[in-house]
C-alpha cells in the first residue's frame, strides 16, 4: 500500500515537472505554444520520456530518503579546530561575526549602499521631490508625496537615514547607517536559522555548510548592501517560517508567544504590501492540525489580529496621514498583459468601441508597441490614473469578450510573463551592483569610493555564481520552486501533513511572483530562495530523521 502511495505521488510530481519543462522550453524558444504545437508528436514523445525519467529519479530519491542513509559533506579539519569549538559553544554569535567578516569586501567596496531605481525614488518621496510613483496616483494631499506603492515604513527608514546624512552634511554616512541596519537584520536572521537548526538537533555538517553558503555566496552580501525593501521583508519571512514550525510542534500557544507573533506579523505587513497575504493564507492552516480548542481559539485570535491590523493600517492610519494608497494598476498586471498581447496579435479584430474602452484605461494607440512579454511595467505605466470605476467595469467587459474569442492568447500572455518562476532554464538578472545617480541629480552627494577594481571583481563574481554549478543549484528560481514541490510531496507521502504548513508562506510568495509584473525577477523570489536551506533543514529533520508515520 505504501509503495502504491509513493508511486502515485511521484507520478503526479513527474507530470508537473515535465509540463513545466515542455511549456517552459516552448516559451523560451518561441514565446508561445508555437514551438510545442508545431512539433506536437515530438513534444508528446519528449513529454512521455521526461515523465518516465523523472518518475524513475524521484522514486530513487524517495527510496534514498526512506532508507535514512543520507551522506553529507564532512568537514573533518574544521571539526578539529578551535573555530569549531567556538561554533559549537556560541553558534549564533560565531556565525554572525564570521558572516560579517566574510561580507566585509562587499561592505567596503560598495560603501555606502547600492541604490537601485526603487529606493532612489523612495528617497525622492521622503524629501517631497517629484517622482514617478507620485505621478502614477491621484494624491490625497499634493503636499504629501509618499505613497504606499513602496511600504511606507521602509521609505521612512531609508529616508530618515538619508536625512541624518544631510544634517551632518554627509549623505554617504546616512546611507551607510541604513546599510548597517539591513546588514545586521539579514546576518542576524541567517545566523539564527543556523542556531535554530542546531537546537532541533540537525547535524553539524549541515550547519557548517549553511554558514559557508551564507558567508561566501556573493548574493547574500550583495543584497545586504542593496537598499531594497525585499531584504528586510525576506528576513522577517524566514523568522515567520521558524515561528510556524514552532507552533506546529507546540500543544499550546503561550501569551508570550502571541505577543512575539504580533510584533512579527506587524513587521511583515509593514515591510511589504503582500505581507498580509503571506500571513493570512498560511496562518489559518494551523486551525486544522490540533484538536485542542484552546489552541484553535488562540490561533483564531492571531488571525483576527492580522485582519484588524491590516484594516486599521491601510484604511485608517495611512489615510489619516494623507498617504496615497498604491495604484489599482499594481494588481492588474495579468489582465493588462493579456489585453496588450491580444491587441498586438489580433488588432484587426478589435472594434472601434473596444478601442475606445481600452483607451480610457491603457492608452490604446501605443499599447501593442509597449507590450513586453517579460515585463508588465511598460503597459502599466500608461494606465490612466483618472479612470473611473465605470471605465474599469467597461474595460473588464471588453477583456472578458476578448478572452472568449482568443483564450490561448490570454494563456500565452500569462505564461510568457511568469514561466521563469517554475522553469529552471529561464535565467535573468540576479543582483544590483551598478551606481544609480538618480538622487545625485537632486543634489544629494551620494557616491561610491575609489575602489573600482574591487567593485569590478566582486561584480563579476556576483554575476557569475548564479549561473555556475554548484551554486546555481541553490540560487535558481525555478529550481527553488521544484525543491518546494519535492519537499511538499515527500512530506505528504510520509503523511506528515501538519509539516506542510511551514512551507505554505513560500508557496504564497510563489503565487505573488506569478501575479507580479516581471518574469523570473530574483528580488521577488528572494524570500523563498534565501529560506531554502532553512526549509531543507526542517524537511530533513521531520521528513527523514524523524520519519516514522
Amino acid at each position: 500500500m505504501k509503495n502504491h502511495r509513493k508511486k502515485a505521488i511521484t507520478l503526479i510530481l513527474s507530470f508537473i515537472y515535465s509540463i513545466f519543462i515542455i511549456i517552459g522550453t516552448s516559451f523560451l524558444i518561441s514565446d508561445s505554444f508555437e514551438f510545442l504545437f508545431s512539433r506536437i508528436f515530438l513534444s508528446l514523445a519528449l513529454f512521455i520520456f521526461l515523465v518516465f525519467i523523472i518518475y524513475f529519479i524521484l522514486n530513487k530519491l524517495f527510496d534514498k530518503l526512506d532508507s535514512k542513509k543520507i551522506k553529507f559533506f564532512k568537514f573533518k579539519r574544521i571539526k578539529m579546530s578551535k573555530l569549531y569549538d567556538l561554533f559549537q559553544k556560541h553558534t549564533f554569535l560565531f556565525s554572525l561575526i564570521f558572516m560579517i567578516i566574510c561580507w566585509m569586501p562587499y561592505i567596503i567596496g560598495f560603501y555606502p549602499a547600492i541604490l537601485s531605481p526603487d529606493p532612489s525614488f523612495q528617497i525622492r518621496q521622503f524629501f517631497h521631490i517629484p517622482n514617478k510613483y507620485s505621478d502614477y496616483s491621484i494624491m490625497l494631499d499634493p503636499n504629501v508625496t509618499i505613497t504606499n506603492h513602496h511600504p511606507v515604513i521602509h521609505t521612512l527608514l531609508l529616508g530618515f537615514c538619508v536625512k541624518i546624512g544631510t544634517i551632518i552634511n554627509n549623505v554617504n554616512l546616512g546611507l551607510f547607517l541604513y546599510s548597517i541596519i539591513q546588514i545586521l537584520i539579514l546576518s542576524s536572521t541567517l545566523s539564527y536559522t543556523i542556531k535554530f537548526l542546531k537546537d532541533i538537533k540537525l547535524k553539524d555538517n549541515y550547519l557548517i555548510f549553511m554558514l559557508l553558503v551564507y558567508s561566501f555566496l556573493p548574493i547574500f552580501p550583495f543584497y545586504s548592501m542593496s537598499s531594497v525593501k525585499d531584504v528586510i521583508f525576506g528576513s522577517f519571512v524566514i523568522l515567520y517560517i521558524i515561528s510556524l514550525y514552532k507552533l506546529i510542534k507546540k500543544d499550546n500557544i503561550l501569551v508570550s508567544d502571541m505577543f512575539k507573533l504580533f510584533i512579527l506579523f506587524i513587521l511583515i505587513m509593514l515591510f511589504r504590501n503582500n505581507g498580509f497575504h503571506t500571513i493570512i493564507l498560511s496562518l489559518p492552516l494551523l486551525l486544522f492540525i490540533k484538536k485542542n480548542y484552546v489552541y484553535k481559539l488562540k490561533t483564531l485570535v492571531l488571525v483576527v489580529f492580522v485582519l484588524l491590523f491590516n484594516f486599521s493600517y491601510n484604511d485608517l492610519i495611512l489615510p489619516y496621514f494623507k498617504v496615497t494608497p498604491s495604484s489599482v494598476r499594481e494588481m492588474l498586471s495579468i489582465p493588462f498583459q493579456q489585453t496588450a498581447r491580444y491587441v498586438k496579435e489580433h488588432n484587426n479584430e478589435v472594434t472601434e468601441e473596444e478601442k475606445s474602452v481600452i483607451d480610457k484605461v491603457l492608452s490604446y494607440d501605443t499599447l501593442s508597441s509597449r507590450y513586453d512579454s517579460d515585463l508588465a511595467d511598460p503597459v502599466k505605466n500608461k494606465f490612466n490614473k483618472y479612470a473611473t470605476d465605470e471605465d474599469l467595469k467597461n474595460y473588464f467587459n471588453v477583456w472578458l469578450e476578448e478572452l472568449k474569442k482568443h483564450p490561448v492568447t490570454y494563456i500565452e500572455a500569462t505564461i510568457s510573463n511568469t514561466y521563469g518562476y517554475y522553469y529552471p532554464l529561464k535565467l535573468s538578472w540576479f543582483i544590483y551592483f551598478k551606481f544609480d545617480d538618480r538622487i545625485v541629480s537632486n543634489g544629494f552627494d551620494y557616491h561610491y569610493n575609489g575602489l573600482n577594481i574591487l567593485r569590478g571583481v566582486l561584480s563579476v563574481l556576483g554575476n557569475v555564481t548564479p549561473y555556475l554549478p554548484p551554486t546555481c543549484l541553490l540560487l535558481n528560481i525555478g529550481l527553488n520552486v521544484w525543491y518546494l514541490l519535492f519537499m511538499f510531496s515527500y512530506l505528504f507521502y510520509k503523511k506528515k501533513y501538519r509539516y506542510l504548513i511551514y512551507l505554505s508562506p513560500c508557496f504564497v510568495l510563489f503565487l505573488v511572483c506569478i501575479a507580479s509584473p516581471a518574469n523570473s525577477y530574483f528580488r521577488y523570489a528572494l524570500p523563498f530562495v534565501f529560506a531554502l536551506l532553512l526549509n531543507a533543514g526542517i524537511f530533513i529533520k521531520e521528513g527523514v530523521i524523524d520519519s516514522s508515520i
